[in-house]
């Protein structure tokens, strides 16, 4: 099964000259992660740019692991793959007897290959069973949180996930379509949703189900809580300069990576009225991305799928 997906599996690496740029490659030495490979487009490139240095590719995804070993496998010992979620990047490190990195990748969100692949269960455009599981290892599928949480629990992962304003009425149709036989397929659930939200809202813009599907691919995935704490420990684990990009996808992802940054980037927080600090906190780096980074007309005509995508920039301070 990996192997025939691997053939399909393609990669548009969105912002890669941004990337690549801020990942200060040009001396081609020091150790690099990549903690979202995909089908390995953008570690192609910073594998290009390395010399003497190693770059550590991580995905939890098992079709990803493969394609991108059949992409990145040219530059040998020069870059180590390893299935693992971009969360658990210091454990692989420490097995890899790794103390410091110089820079770190995270492309954050679902990949093409996963919306393109109907199997998967992530996409709305197509009838297939429920799932949305990043990993195949994972416990929980898009069948078990659509036909296992309560009403409530559903408005609010809808809610605060999808941003969806019909949250409380798709629940509901949820809910009781589901008293009646379980809510197998995408396909089911698009309708559900398409009846749940008034034709007037449904009308241009978006796809009705995008927030909804959005949402359940979040708590199935468990993808925002694992950003900010990969963050900070990335930031423990940045030598003196060394730089952590993050391409986001959504306002949510993109929040948290935001606060982070700054919370890190933040030195005394004694009270105003203090003459002096008392506090003793340090900044831990500088946010090099004021504004975050967007893809220009170009990209966007070659790649559609990066309208949404932001970049942003964070560097470990110095000694």
């Amino acid at each position: 099964m990996v192997k025939q997906e691997m053939i399909h599996f393609s990669h548009v690496p969105v912002l890669l000259d941004a990337c690549l740029s801020y990942l200060n490659l040009g001396s081609g030495v020091g150790t690099f992660v990549d903690g979202t490979v995909g089908g390995g487009g953008h570690s192609e490139q910073i594998a290009r740019r390395l010399t003497t240095g190693r770059l550590i590719c991580l995905d939890r995804d098992d079709a990803a692991i493969a394609a991108a070993g059949a992409r990145l496998a040219p530059f040998g010992a020069r870059v180590i793959l390893r299935k693992s979620n971009f969360s658990q990047f210091g454990q692989v490190l420490d097995e890899l007897g790794v103390d410091r990195i110089d820079g770190m990748l995270l492309d954050l969100g679902v990949s093409s290959y996963q919306l393109d692949t109907p199997e998967r269960g992530f996409s709305y455009m197509a009838d297939a069973p429920l799932d949305m599981r990043m990993s195949q290892d994972s416990p929980i599928s898009a069948f078990d949180v659509v036909n296992g949480y309560s009403e409530d629990k559903l408005r609010q992962i809808l809610y605060d996930y999808g941003e969806e304003r019909f949250a409380g009425r798709i629940a509901s149709s949820i809910i009781h379509a589901r008293a009646v036989a379980p809510i197998r397929t995408t396909g089911e659930l698009v309708e559900l949703i398409k009846g749940a939200i008034p034709v007037s809202s449904r009308t241009g813009g978006h796809h009705p189900a995008k927030r909804t599907f959005q949402a359940i691919r979040i708590e199935v995935n468990g993808e925002l809580d694992v950003i900010e704490p990969t963050i900070r420990q990335a930031a423990e684990r940045l030598s003196p300069g060394g730089r952590l990009c993050i391409i986001t996808f959504h306002s949510l992802e993109d929040r948290i990576v935001k606060e982070t940054f700054s919370s890190l980037a933040q030195g005394c927080i004694c009270p105003p009225r203090l003459p002096v600090c008392v506090c003793g906190r340090k900044p831990q780096g500088r946010v090099v991305t004021k504004k975050p980074v967007l893809p220009d007309e170009d990209e966007l005509e070659r790649n559609p799928r990066s309208r949404s995508a932001k970049l942003r920039v964070f560097e470990k301070a110095g000694p």
